[in-house]
């Protein structure tokens, strides 16, 4: 099984965060005097920060200089740290702590793949950097899914060929990007399209699911 690798996304799959961003994107949409909904905000998932503002941006049709821009964008970063601070072993998702300690004593080979340019800091709250084989994160890429290059970077930071892995995805565009790399595709969330399995949560990632998919 050693020749098999898995990529995890960081929110959603891992640790629920999604809510901290919300937070912290409307809050940037507050203070520019136009609505930011949840229902608005499924549309950053898995999307890079600088991607994240142009689309909400769009959807308050506003425009704004690059400068304003970057202002916007550490701001929003500095509400969203603000608000993780309190984050620990707890707030991992359910099943998540089992199946990393499972694949950790096994020897499976597994990394991260996302977007986020604060998940190295997130891990480490959360006590799991150790148990990774790699980190790949928004420091290290430079296209945004749907691009691919993220879980590449990922497979070949583990040494397995990309059609060896199996990716881990919340996201459309993480599971988009997974099979655009040749990866097998867990999707977490029953309406995402084109993935090879949808789970309802991550509850039902055991062991034994992981096991038969990397055997077949």
């Amino acid at each position: 099984m050693k020749n098999k690798g898995i990529i995890f996304d960081l929110d959603g799959v891992i640790v629920d965060t999604a809510k901290y961003h919300y937070l912290a994107w409307k809050k940037i949409a507050d203070d520019l005097g136009f609505d930011f909904t949840e229902k608005d905000n499924e549309k950053l998932k898995g999307v890079s920060r600088v991607k994240s503002l142009d689309i909400l941006l769009d959807i308050g049709k506003i425009e704004l200089s690059e400068a304003k821009k970057s202002r916007l964008l550490v701001e929003k970063n500095e509400n969203y740290l603000a608000s993780i601070e309190k984050l620990n072993a707890k707030d991992l998702l359910p099943g998540i702590s089992n199946i990393l300690l499972w694949l950790h004593q096994f020897e499976i080979p597994f990394a991260l793949g996302s977007a986020s340019k604060n998940a190295r800091k997130i891990l480490n709250q959360l006590g799991i950097t150790e148990l990774f084989t790699a980190i790949v994160d928004g420091n290290d890429v430079t296209k945004a899914k749907p691009d691919p290059e993220v879980f590449l970077i990922a497979a070949n930071k583990m040494n397995i060929n990309p059609e060896n892995c199996i990716v881990i995805e919340d996201s459309q565009a993480g599971i988009d990007a997974a099979k655009t790399a040749s990866m097998k595709a867990i999707a977490i969330g029953k309406h995402l399209k084109n993935a090879d399995f949808n789970l309802a949560s991550t509850a039902e990632l055991s062991p034994e699911f992981i096991e038969k998919i990397i055997k077949n």
